[in-house]
């Protein structure tokens, strides 16, 4: 995973939370964003997703 990958998965993750802490999104939707930006802070501090195996994707520099 390259490193624009990982920023933009943190970034996204960090979006997520501040809507769920500003009480912007509640209910399912939050329950749902909270499960993916967990899922997205994983993969990026694992440099590691999952995802990309089945498709052959990799971001990373050769």
């Amino acid at each position: 995973m390259g490193s624009i990958d990982r920023i933009v998965r943190i970034a996204l993750a960090a979006v997520v939370v501040a809507l769920y802490f500003l009480e912007v999104i509640n209910g399912t939707v939050a329950i749902i964003g909270i499960a993916l930006a967990g899922i997205l802070l994983a993969t990026s501090f694992l440099n590691f997703c999952p995802l990309y195996l089945p498709f052959g994707i990799s971001k990373c520099k050769k």
